[in-house]
């Protein structure tokens, strides 16, 4: 991978924990990339991004606390993204990420060209949400 994406995915990844930048000002800054994808691994802690002719970038991620529980709660995470979108005052996506380990996600998977993310849990059960 050429050094400017991986310097737009590092970019963007330090971005989404500082609080800097929406996640749809992310997906708009990785897509203008070319990428086609991200995906979330919260039990490797990293983070990994697909650009479409194969070739893919392993980031490690913040760490942030807690572990992923056992049990997936998809209500539970499906209310963590509508809050994420409300992107309020107490909002932060360290504070997502622990919470939403806490309710069983494993990691997630977002698609730029399904416009979907796919949330998973450790026995793979999944919560999608789909964006515009």
């Amino acid at each position: 991978m050429d050094a400017e994406r991986i310097a737009i995915a590092r970019r963007c990844l330090d971005a989404a924990h500082a609080g800097g930048r929406s996640f749809p000002e992310i997906v708009g800054e990785l897509i203008a990339a070319g990428f086609e994808a991200y995906s979330v691994d919260y039990r490797r802690n990293t983070q990994t991004y697909y650009l479409p002719d194969g070739d893919s970038l392993v980031l490690d991620m913040p760490q942030s606390a807690g572990g992923v529980a056992s049990a997936f709660d998809a209500s539970a995470v499906g209310s963590l993204v509508r809050w994420a979108q409300a992107n309020g005052p107490d909002y932060s996506y360290k504070a997502f990420c622990e919470r939403v380990k806490a309710a069983g996600c494993a990691g997630y998977v977002v698609s730029f060209l399904g416009r979907r993310v796919v949330y998973l849990g450790r026995t793979a059960e999944t919560h999608v949400e789909l964006f515009p």
